[in-house]
């Protein structure tokens, strides 16, 4: 591992742990030239995942814009950034885990409305009355039922 400060190429590991989630190792290092100390991260390389819409086109996930609309649906509710992220990171986790590296919008849709339920019914209905893209009342009614 190359010193973030003298450029030096060797370096020794002084302590290595697994990170909160679990997802990384967290290794602290020393050059063995100038003796600066560093972090470096070692993450198991992810397939990235492919999200089919509606129309069968595809893009790349989005972690980002999944973000934004739950965070539309969280907006004045008591919900964190953080308990958004633990969502967000539990269904990537879930598809890394499953080896499903395509996954219709409508599955990922469903991925997120069964997580937001649990989290918070009001931000379930903001987010399922614009996934769900309800023509009527009464489909919005029926929605609505089910909750109870």
């Amino acid at each position: 591992m190359r010193c973030p400060n003298c450029g030096f190429d060797d370096s020794k590991v002084v302590d290595t742990r697994t990170t909160e989630g679990e997802d990384a190792i967290r290794r602290r290092r020393e050059c063995l030239e100038c003796q600066t100390r560093f972090t470096t991260y070692e993450r198991r390389e992810e397939q990235p995942i492919t999200v089919i819409k509606k129309d069968r086109t595809s893009e790349p996930f989005d972690r980002a814009k999944l973000m934004r609309g739950i965070m539309t649906a969280c907006t004045k509710r008591p919900i964190t950034t953080n308990q958004i992220n633990a969502l967000i990171q539990d269904i990537e986790t879930t598809l890394q885990n499953s080896y499903q590296y395509e996954i219709d919008s409508i599955q990922l849709g469903d991925m997120v409305l069964v997580r937001l339920r649990e989290l918070d019914p009001v931000a379930y209905v903001r987010f399922a009355s614009v996934y769900k893209d309800f023509q009527d009342l009464d489909e919005f009614n029926v929605e609505l039922l089910g909750l109870s």
